[in-house]
């Protein structure tokens, strides 16, 4: 690799390499995998360009083997297996072996390990497939420490998708988003499998103001109507004349989505991710990241000050019960571990520099936990009921049918549960979401909880939004993180933007930047109003 060029290496004879330059306008590292089968001299695919500098243009670029001469290491894993298979023959009712398979293990190299394998880690792996042009030219590897989903984030969230934000770009995330749930077998439908069902109910959000918070509520009218919403402002008389059961006061305005707005089960959306990025060759590991191994460069800005860029080289990941771990060496870390990504981001040093420096901007995502409970009530509102929005900030929405409901409220500061466990407190669906729920659904005055469920938010303290893009330092980490509860709606525009990225170097249908780390640095916060 040489400064200034991208240096790309075609393999024509067993001990010929030519070397073809193409002008840059960044400093650039060439990273290479190697594989020295016997008998054919070197082979040598560049899986990435990386540049420090602050384009942060990426490239993974793949060229084509000119010998087609099958995987070296997948022929002696079925030589193995063959002789694993005699040894059984020999020694009849004998499980042993000379050589100790670990299943599960992660493959020695990949083009892009993602950690996480929520619904934004498979979304992003099913798109870098999707947008690969030629089929395994990009090697993806999701790690994913939970193999049941009994704490993940994904499986127990609500499961809503709403246009109502107050930022442009969660707008369209959302629409593109549940254009893609409109048409998912379109989109993550497998061939000889069962056709995705994600019971999707398009029954609307219905945000409800008091008078300190109409002239918001009609800011975001607004806002929404520029980027496409179909959403209704309601006056106190339309409120209640559209859903009778609503107690109208203290109300001096709602607004409510009339389509493109809903909730669906969580689990089917992820599994469909996951199950369509398979087929699509992603490599899939039961794993937790503990480490990175990664080298570091120093360079000093105009003023004279030391700036240090690093790039990692392998991501340790250990296996489930066991001190064993695999290195897996690779040209790309996606960060997209939801509530537990800032803990990742820090084992990449991230936030760890000097104080007043870039390199001390830790990621601020962490964990909140929040509940949702589950309650019947048989007089409550139809099968009309929206997913409502109180300006207490309580919620709820029908649950199936039957009468019974889901509800919720985010905690203040002072409030903050401990997320040491996921157990729930049924004392504070008592004290602080039944009155509320009462005061504006009448009939709930007439209640029982059935059951509840706690799960983790991945909170961003800055400003509550998402982070997605590269870190500034770390020039081969990317981040998808952040969403503080709408993560799950906005999972499909998200991992499509991050492929982007990746693959053509900027994004090229909703530009996402104000997301981007570097508004950390600077202090700029992307607000959004509409953070349930």
């Amino acid at each position: 690799a040489a400064v200034g060029a991208l240096v790309v290496l075609n393999v024509l004879a067993p001990t010929t390499l030519t070397c073809k330059k193409v002008n840059m306008n960044f400093a650039s590292v060439a990273v290479f995998r190697k594989i020295r089968p016997p008998d054919f001299g070197c082979m040598v695919r560049i899986t990435a360009c990386i540049s420090p500098y602050n384009n942060f243009s990426r490239s993974i670029s793949t060229s084509k083997l000119l010998y087609k001469q099958e995987d070296v290491f997948k022929d002696l894993e079925k030589e193995f297996v063959k002789f694993r298979q005699k040894v059984k023959d020999v020694l009849p009712g004998s499980n042993w072996t000379p050589f100790h398979v670990t299943p599960g293990l992660p493959p020695e190299r990949a083009d892009i390990v993602i950690v996480g394998g929520g619904v934004m880690g498979w979304s992003i792996a099913y798109w870098l497939k999707k947008k690969e042009m030629i089929r395994d030219a990009v090697r993806v590897v999701v790690v994913e420490r939970d193999p049941s989903y009994s704490r993940a984030s994904t499986v127990l969230s609500v499961g809503g998708i709403r246009q109502q934000f107050s930022m442009p770009e969660n707008i369209q995330m959302s629409l593109f988003g549940c254009s893609f749930l409109r048409n998912i077998n379109e989109h993550l439908g497998v061939v000889s499998e069962e056709p995705v069902d994600i019971q999707y109910n398009p029954c609307g959000y219905l945000f409800v103001a008091n008078e300190s918070g109409a002239t918001i509520l009609e800011e975001n009218y607004r806002i929404q109507k520029e980027e496409g919403a179909k959403v209704v402002l309601l006056t106190p008389t339309k409120l209640k004349e559209k859903f009778p059961w609503v107690n109208t006061d203290g109300v001096a305005l709602a607004s409510y989505g009339l389509e493109n707005e809903g909730w669906f089960d969580p689990w089917s959306l992820l599994n469909a991710f996951r199950r369509k990025a398979l087929s699509m060759g992603v490599y899939h590991c039961f794993g937790e990241v503990t480490g990175f191994k990664y080298s570091t460069r120093e360079m000093v800005t105009s003023d004279g000050e030391p700036v240090v860029f690093k790039r990692i080289h392998h991501v340790n990941v250990q296996m489930p019960d066991s001190k064993e771990y695999q290195p897996v060496e690779c040209a790309l870390v996606v960060n997209a571990a939801g509530a537990w990504s800032g803990k990742v981001a820090e084992m990449a040093g991230i936030g760890t520099g000097l104080p007043n420096s870039v390199d001390a901007v830790k990621l601020p995502v962490e964990p909140r936990k929040r509940f949702v409970y589950v309650f019947h009530s048989p007089d409550g509102p139809g099968l009309d009921c929206p997913l409502l929005i109180d300006y207490t900030g309580v919620y709820f929405r029908r649950e199936g049918l039957a009468g019974n409901y889901i509800a919720g409220l985010s905690p203040t500061e002072e409030e903050e549960p401990s997320i040491s466990n996921l157990e729930v407190d049924y004392n504070f669906f008592h004290e602080k979401i039944w009155p509320d729920l009462a005061s504006r659904v009448p009939t709930f005055e007439n209640l029982k909880v059935k059951s509840a469920w706690a799960g983790y938010y991945d909170y961003n303290t800055f400003d509550q939004n998402a982070i997605i893009g590269p870190h500034p330092l770390v020039s081969n980490m990317y981040f998808a993180t952040g969403f503080s509860g709408h993560g799950l709606q906005h999972s499909p525009a998200t991992g499509r933007a991050v492929a982007e990225l990746i693959l053509d170097t900027c994004f090229k249908t909703i530009d996402l930047s104000a997301f981007s780390f570097g508004r950390l640095c600077y202090g700029e916060k992307a607000l959004e109003r509409n953070i349930v």
